[in-house]
């Protein structure tokens, strides 16, 4: 969804695939005004079940050209526009409320540097003094949400336990406070 009904068409007509994170999912940055609350698409019209429908029927209801921004990135979700979605609604709220703290983290870290939610990775981060920080909701290296930190030049030492920097599992981190630490302890030993 967020790269074939949000970012896909929020890069054709706006140029940036950026999505953020709104209360209970996540949204465009720019025009169409689409977003994701829970289990359902929200326009500005209409709140639309997302289970047991194909992005295609989705974008349509939504009033958008379904499809995945065109020569941007290599890899994405890998979705076909006309495969049934399925909705685990724990699983969902899950991942929005780590999105959530990490917003809320990556905001006190950053200052300035607005999260983007990244639709090719489905992950949300900062880059800053060349090093990333971030959530991610599960991936090939960690099948659960985690937090990441990612220096552009590789660093070694014990902090360091993943193949691109750092990550811990949300679960071990309590909340934003936690996750700043980590965060700061990360950039920390990235300056070192």
């Amino acid at each position: 969804m967020a790269e074939l009904i949000l970012a896909g068409p929020q890069y054709r007509r706006s140029g940036t695939i950026r999505l953020r994170i709104t209360p209970g999912g996540f949204a465009t940055s720019r025009e169409p005004e689409i977003r994701v609350d829970g289990g359902h698409l929200v326009t500005e019209d209409e709140r639309i079940a997302i289970a047991g429908r194909t992005c295609r029927e989705l974008a349509q209801r939504a009033g958008v050209d379904v499809g995945a921004p065109q020569g941007l990135y290599a890899e994405g979700s890998g979705v076909s526009a006309d495969e049934t979605l399925t909705l685990d609604p724990g699983a969902a709220a899950h991942v929005a409320a780590c999105f959530a703290i990490g917003d809320a983290a990556l905001r006190r870290l950053g200052g300035t540097e607005a999260p983007v939610l990244w639709p090719e990775h489905f992950d949300l981060g900062i880059s800053i003094d060349e090093i990333n920080y971030g959530v991610s909701p599960g991936d090939a290296y960690l099948d659960e949400p985690y937090a990441y930190v990612g220096p552009w030049q590789p660093r070694r030492g014990q902090f360091w336990n993943a193949p691109f920097g750092a990550a811990r599992a949300m679960r071990e981190l309590a909340g934003v406070d936690t996750l700043v630490a980590f965060f700061s302890e990360g950039r920390a030993f990235a300056r070192h």
